[in-house]
C-alpha cells in the first residue's frame, strides 16, 4: 500500500514537472522574441544615427519586458527544481524503507562505480539568487559544526578495513546517529566489503550535498593548488591530492594529483574527480 502511495506521489509530480518544462520552454521562447526586437531596435537607432525620443521608450518597454520574461522563467525553473528535489526524497524514503526491511540494493563493481559517477551527475546545482552566498555542503563549503548527516547520506569514513591495517578514508551511506553515544552506524558503499561500523563525528565527514556552479560562485570551489582528500576514480577509497585545474561549468570536474610513491615526483597524472567527492583533508592525528 505503501509503494502505491509513493508511486503515485511521482506520478504527480512527474506530470507537474512535464507541465513546468513545456512552460520553461514557451518562456524560453518569449525571452528570446524580446531580446530579438531588443537588437532590431538597436541596429535602427544606429541606423538612424540618433536617439529619438519614441525610440528610447520603446527601448525602455522592451528591456522591462525582457526581465519580466527572465524573471518568470526563473520562477518556473526554481518549481521545477523543487519538484525534482520532492521526487529525489520518495526515493530516498523508499530505498531507506526498503533497507529497513532487509531489502538492501546489491551493485557489482561496475554497476556500483556507475551508481556512483551518475549520482555525482545528478546532484543538485546550488542556485542562489543574487548577491547570496553558496550555503553549507555546497561544493567546498564544509557543514556546519553540529550538523548531523541523515539516513542515507553519503560520507567519507575513517575505519579499519582489516584489523592491523591503518585506517583508511572510505565512501559510506549514513544509517543512523545515536543522539546520546553521539555516533554514526554507516554502511561500506562497497558491496564486497559489507561492513558496518559504528564511528564518532570526527571520523565522518558529510559529501557535498550540492555542486556550486563556477561561473557565479567561485568561491565555493577549492582553490588551485589546495591539499584535498578526493575519491580516486573507479575505487571507493578517499586519498590526498592537490588540485590541478578547477571546474570551469557546471559540467566540468576537478582535476586533481593524487600522491603516488611508484612516481619519482611523488605524484600520478592528473585524474578527473567530481565535486561530489573532492572534501577537505582530514589529517590522520599520530598518537
Amino acid at each position: 500500500m505503501a509503494s502505491y502511495f509513493e508511486n503515485a506521489a511521482i506520478q504527480e509530480r512527474l506530470k507537474t514537472l512535464s507541465s513546468l518544462v513545456h512552460e520553461i520552454e514557451g518562456e524560453r521562447l518569449k525571452g528570446e522574441q524580446t531580446l530579438d526586437h531588443i537588437t532590431k531596435a538597436h541596429d535602427k537607432i544606429n541606423q538612424e544615427g540618433r536617439l529619438t525620443s519614441y525610440n528610447q521608450q520603446k527601448l525602455k518597454g522592451l528591456y522591462n519586458t525582457a526581465l519580466s520574461d527572465a524573471v518568470q522563467e526563473e520562477e518556473l525553473l526554481r518549481q521545477a527544481l523543487t519538484k525534482i528535489m520532492e521526487i529525489r526524497n520518495i526515493c530516498n524514503e523508499r530505498k531507506l524503507k526498503a533497507r529497513s526491511e532487509g531489502n538492501r540494493e546489491i551493485f557489482h563493481r561496475g554497476a556500483l562505480m556507475k551508481m556512483l559517477q551518475v549520482s555525482a551527475q545528478t546532484l543538485p546545482l546550488w542556485v542562489g539568487k543574487a548577491d547570496s552566498k553558496a550555503p553549507p555542503l555546497c561544493g567546498a563549503i564544509p557543514a556546519d559544526p553540529n550538523y548531523i548527516a541523515k539516513p542515507g547520506d553519503m560520507v567519507a569514513a575513517m575505519v579499519k578495513i582489516v584489523e592491523g591495517d591503518e585506517d583508511n578514508w572510505i565512501l559510506a551511506e549514513v544509517v543512523s546517529f545515536n543522539p546520546v553515544t553521539r555516533k554514526y552506524e554507516v554502511d561500506d558503499i562497497d558491496e564486497e566489503q559489507k561492513l558496518r561500523h559504528t564511528l564518532s563525528r570526527r571520523l565522518v565527514v558529510p559529501l557535498p550535498i550540492m555542486k556550486a556552479n563556477p561561473e557565479t560562485d567561485p568561491d565555493a570551489l577549492f582553490p588551485k593548488g589546495a591539499v584535498v582528500m578526493a575519491l580516486y576514480p573507479q575505487t571507493t577509497c578517499f586519498y590526498k591530492a592537490l588540485v590541478n585545474q578547477l571546474p570551469t561549468s557546471v559540467l566540468d570536474d576537478y582535476e586533481l594529483i593524487f600522491e603516488d610513491s611508484n612516481y619519482a615526483d611523488g605524484y600520478a597524472p592528473p585524474l578527473k574527480v567530481a565535486q561530489r567527492y573532492v572534501i577537505d583533508i582530514k589529517e590522520r592525528k599520530k598518537s
